[in-house]
């Protein structure tokens, strides 16, 4: 029913596999953790693999989705970026700006699965940050963009089949998270993988799995991935009639959050009242994912994931009178109650 292939190496040597299934005329091409600290679309997939050889639910809808497409995917392309949780490969090169260099041995490797398989649709499997949120004021717990095919950003046929299965997508999740569904600025770059394929005539989706409200375990946007792949391919969802207009009339995702807004805070007992952004980053040690607090900007108008009212206190960082603001914060003090103010998730 299925099939699990070593499609080459790493830079670091490891092994790059892709698992194959289904029988039909329609090729499906997707991958995730291009880069390597993105691994919340890596469950996901792996989440819908065992829904489509569970035979319990939706038995005849994924019998006609197997005899009528064949789909491989890649569910890491960068372990070596994986397994130290960084975004870029070991060289430090960014996979999603390698299209046109193919400088790396992933970036060849996908390239060349691409030219082999010929896929009828790519699907970019990626997650985004907890700073992204909506006109409407909400979190963007998913984001999806059907890249450009070149500068002018025109619809061509390609993108219009990605446009039109987004959109459907959209229809569907916004049922269950109205007002939390975001697309992406369609910027034109041949160096990105999901515009270079476009710009070759495959549609080409990008997904993106983000933050919902107090899950930083992505718990919720992983379900939700999973629901939009079903969606996709229309199992267990009747999708609608769509149009390029729902497509356009998707949000575009703007930077309005922290993870944390100490409101109205003094940084001294004489200064102005201000609103301090800060902003987790994620550090992995001995095997364990720390989210470690760094000031993100003063004076904000960020919203906060989570608010700590300070109410004209006066703040102090790492017992220090200033604090930089890529230094990890390992205490926040308020001077004024002289107690800890803690910062957890």
């Amino acid at each position: 029913m299925f099939e699990i292939s070593i499609i080459g190496t790493s830079e670091l040597g490891k092994e790059i596999p892709m698992v194959s299934l289904g029988s039909g005329k329609k090729v499906i091409l997707a991958w995730s953790q291009m880069h390597g600290n993105e691994s919340t679309t890596t469950k996901a997939l792996i989440d819908f693999l065992a829904f489509i050889f569970q035979k319990k639910q939706y038995e005849e809808e994924i019998s006609i989705f197997l005899a009528t497409h064949t789909v491989h995917i890649i569910p890491i392309l960068n372990p070596d970026g994986a397994e130290a949780y960084t975004r870029c490969n070991i060289n430090g090169v960014d996979l999603n700006r390698d299209a046109q260099d193919l400088s790396q041995k992933e970036s060849q490797i996908l390239r060349a699965i691409f030219d082999a398989v010929q896929p009828d649709l790519c699907l970019n499997m990626h997650d985004q940050r907890t700073i992204y949120g909506l006109p409407t004021g909400k979190t963007a717990a998913v984001s999806f963009l059907s890249p450009s095919a070149d500068a002018s950003r025109g619809v061509t046929a390609a993108r219009e089949t990605a446009m039109l299965a987004i959109a459907a997508m959209y229809k569907e999740l916004l049922k269950e998270i109205p007002g939390q569904i975001g697309r992406y600025d369609d910027g034109f770059n041949l160096n990105c993988v999901g515009d270079t394929f476009t710009h070759l005539g495959v549609p080409t989706i990008l997904f993106e799995a983000g933050h919902f409200p107090g899950d930083y375990n992505r718990e919720v946007s992983r379900a939700l991935i999973v629901k939009s792949l079903l969606i996709v391919f229309n199992i267990s969802v009747e999708t609608e009639t769509t149009s390029i207009e729902d497509y356009n009339s998707i949000p575009e995702n703007q930077k309005t959050y922290c993870d944390i807004l100490l409101k109205d805070a003094r940084l001294s007992d004489a200064s102005i009242k201000q609103n301090i952004a800060i902003q987790f980053t994620e550090v992995l040690e001995e095997n364990t994912i720390f989210f470690i607090p760094t000031i993100l900007e003063l004076d904000s108008q960020l919203i906060g994931h989570k608010v700590i009212q300070c109410d004209g206190d006066w703040v102090e960082f790492n017992n220090q009178k200033s604090v930089s603001f890529n230094e990890k914060l390992t205490i926040v003090y308020n001077k004024t109650k002289e107690s800890e103010i803690l910062l957890r998730i």
